[in-house]
């Protein structure tokens, strides 16, 4: 395939781009930003594009990468570090409450949950999770792509089950509790 051709074949999906980027930013003028860095990356980085692979999957992982990137781009920016010497206490909550310690307990039990589940379950389940397709995995795994289905909706099951105190948000404990 020429070059030509895939920019041809790129501007064609332009409209669906929108639609995903739309459901990303939830802004006409963000989302029209989202899919001309899109195109862009996609028509720079054309020979990484392998003919005969699904075009709109490639162009929506390109999208959902640029869109997560953009994004930890912004929060780093955004964020700021108080020099003063006096921090109001309505602002102590913020770093006392919330650490990287409580978001590695919940990623410890996902993982947990993750490695419990049975092999049949784990895989098409993980490669759903990726964003493969349930026809990609029915072919990856040479299985029916109703079995591929039931297996990722049990794992869901399996792994609900497994995440129950998460469900509600766990109730963590006042300071008139502890005291």
């Amino acid at each position: 395939m020429t070059k030509i051709e895939f920019n041809t074949m790129v501007t064609h999906q332009a409209s669906s781009l929108k639609m995903y980027a739309l459901h990303f930013t939830h802004d006409a003028d963000d989302a029209n930003d989202l899919v001309q860095d899109t195109m862009l990356k996609a028509i720079t980085y054309y020979s990484k594009f392998k003919e005969g692979t699904n075009l709109k999957g490639w162009l929506y992982t390109i999208m959902k990468n640029t869109f997560i990137n953009n994004y930890r781009r912004f929060v780093k920016t955004s964020s700021f570090v108080s020099k003063a010497d006096d921090i109001p206490s309505s602002k102590l909550v913020f770093s006392s409450t919330k650490n990287a310690g409580e978001s590695k307990f919940v990623m410890d039990d996902i993982k947990n949950a993750l490695g419990k589940l049975p092999d049949e379950y784990y895989v098409p389940f993980t490669m759903y999770f990726e964003g493969h397709k349930y026809h990609e995995i029915a072919e990856h795994l040479t299985i029916p792509i109703g079995t591929v289905k039931t297996r990722i909706h049990v794992a869901r099951k399996l792994l609900k089950k497994c995440l129950r105190p998460y469900e509600n948000g766990i109730k963590r404990p006042t300071y008139e509790e502890i005291n």
